[in-house]
């Protein structure tokens, strides 16, 4: 089982709901949206987000119960998902695939969900939670300090972009993902190794 502290709860958080790969989703989805009501928008929807990842939770080990799900299921599922992320990270759609035009503010979707609050994001809250339940408050905290860290980011987007530009933007976020990568990866092979040391016990 992977032991987490807060440090690193909280970076795999940050990397998971990665606020400098939402900055060009957050601009293209904000277009319509006069520039002064933008960061209101940008601060609902990340409660939102934290809301919805919050609830998550707390109610986390009832859901896994209900759905009967084993936590080295989790671990495995969310490695998957965590991996997929990643490579989307690493290696984006081309600029021009299909992407719904937003022609009013956006509510939730695609901004909350699944931009901030994606699977992958669900999954890691539910195993921290279902792994180490005893240190939840500490999660709550990681939990806090991503979403304190996403909004600084994605409300400063565009100031951030003018001074870096968007190459080291993109640079950034291929980092991210290949970090991610590695993440991902490491939670798959203690969940496998988890899964043979079960089979030859048994």
């Amino acid at each position: 089982m992977t032991q987490y502290t807060f440090l690193s709860a909280t970076i795999l958080l940050v990397l998971i709901t990665d606020p400098i790969g939402n900055i060009p989703i957050f601009a293209n989805a904000l277009r319509p949206v006069a520039p002064e009501r933008r960061p209101w928008v940008i601060l609902r929807e990340i409660l939102i987000a934290f809301a919805l990842l919050l609830t998550f939770m707390f109610v986390g080990e009832g859901f896994l119960r209900v759905m009967n799900l084993s936590e080295l299921a989790l671990q495995i599922g969310g490695g998957v998902i965590l991996f997929l992320i990643a490579l989307r990270m690493v290696f984006p759609p081309p600029a021009g695939a299909p992407d719904d035009e937003q022609m009013a503010e956006p509510l939730i979707v695609p901004l909350a969900v699944p931009a901030i609050a994606g699977p992958s994001a669900l999954a890691t809250v539910l195993l921290l939670v279902s792994q180490q339940p005893d240190r939840r408050l500490e999660w709550i905290g990681a939990l806090c300090v991503t979403m304190t860290i996403s909004a600084i980011v994605l409300v400063s987007a565009e100031r951030i972009q003018r001074i870096i530009g968007t190459r080291l933007v993109v640079a950034v976020e291929r980092l991210m993902g290949l970090v991610l990568v590695s993440v991902a990866i490491e939670m798959l092979l203690r969940g496998i190794k988890t899964f043979v040391l079960q089979l030859a016990r048994g």
